[in-house]
């Protein structure tokens, strides 16, 4: 009896390992769900869109992008991590959902390291520190100065707990020695509402979505959080050259899979990604935003992921960061 259920268990292996290759091999043939963890309107959600459009032409299926925002990324890095591993539904997310996110938030039911394989980065772009009009600002130094003066008046608004503006807004409150409010919000399309709606005062947005208020006059930049200007606003400082060379945090957006995913589908995921974002029409579209095409293999982006989380995990150790 034992060798008959010993055969059969055996067969059944034989023919799950028969399936699989067969279902891979076909991919894809049905439509593709892409997964941005935040709302409606932001920079996430532009960015998927934009890329999603060229993706369908490489791969020949519809791409669908779902929003699923909430807990800092949380919520729509929790959907994909319990979805089948067979390469239907992806997550398209910066750090919230994938690196800092999970550092501060022991609840968020998932941990990125086990349950995520790395698909590919997309694209990087500078995060740009800037505050309302009518706050007597215009640069870090000034900002520091109305705090001491003021302090629990200023309030930083971003676009989530535990998403890397809102750690940047803690180290600098860290670095400078200064009493702020920090306020979340569940995205940037809200967060930019808010800042319009004199709810906060001052935000650390990409240029993807800050950059049009800025050349509207409804944005005043201050600061560029990271190693270089940024072109479309050279006279605006780095962190660096402010003073605060700790406040580094460009925007990055990254595609990851359940972790089980056949190789050969992340293989096939990857080049389509290099595909699509190799159409010059896309690229210009990108490049008008101030995003900057980083696309490697899927080992480059697991080795930026792991190099993200050791960043800050000791800021938010030292900010004593956590979601209760």
């Amino acid at each position: 009896m034992k060798k008959i259920l010993l055969a059969a268990a055996l067969l059944a292996a034989s023919a799950l390992n028969g399936v699989m290759p067969a279902q891979a091999q076909n991919y894809p043939n049905r439509p593709i769900k892409v997964v941005v963890p935040f709302p409606a309107g932001g920079p996430t959600d532009g960015m998927a869109r934009i890329i999603s459009d060229r993706l369908h032409a490489v791969l020949g299926q519809p791409i669908v992008v779902e929003n699923r925002g909430g807990a800092g990324g949380g919520i729509g890095g929790k959907f994909v991590a319990d979805a089948d591993p067979d390469g239907y539904t992806l997550l398209m997310s910066p750090g919230g959902a994938l690196t800092t996110g999970p550092l501060v938030n022991p609840h968020i039911g998932y941990d990125p390291v086990k349950v995520f394989t790395g698909v590919c980065e997309l694209i990087e772009t500078p995060l740009i520190i800037s505050v309302r009009p009518d706050l007597p600002a215009r640069s870090l130094a000034d900002i520091v100065a109305y705090a001491k003066a003021n302090p629990g008046k200023l309030k930083w608004g971003t676009q989530g707990f535990g998403t890397a503006p809102y750690l940047l807004a803690e180290m600098f409150k860290l670095e400078a020695g200064i009493n702020m409010l920090n306020v979340p919000y569940r995205g940037t399309g809200p967060l930019l509402n808010a800042i319009l709606a004199r709810e906060v005062q001052m935000l650390a947005d990409p240029s993807t979505t800050s950059l049009p208020f800025i050349q509207a006059g409804k944005l005043r930049p201050i600061a560029i959080a990271g190693t270089e200007r940024y072109a479309e606003l050279p006279n605006v400082p780095t962190t660096i050259e402010a003073g605060y060379a700790k406040l580094i945090s460009p925007f990055w957006l990254a595609v990851v899979a359940p972790a089980a995913t056949p190789r050969n589908i992340i293989d096939r995921l990857n080049n389509a990604f290099r595909q699509a974002l190799a159409v010059p029409d896309t690229r210009a579209r990108l490049a008008a935003l101030g995003a900057e095409i980083r696309i490697g293999t899927p080992q480059d982006l697991d080795r930026m992921l792991a190099a993200e989380r050791a960043r800050w995990a000791p800021i938010i150790e030292a900010a004593h960061i956590k979601m209760e």
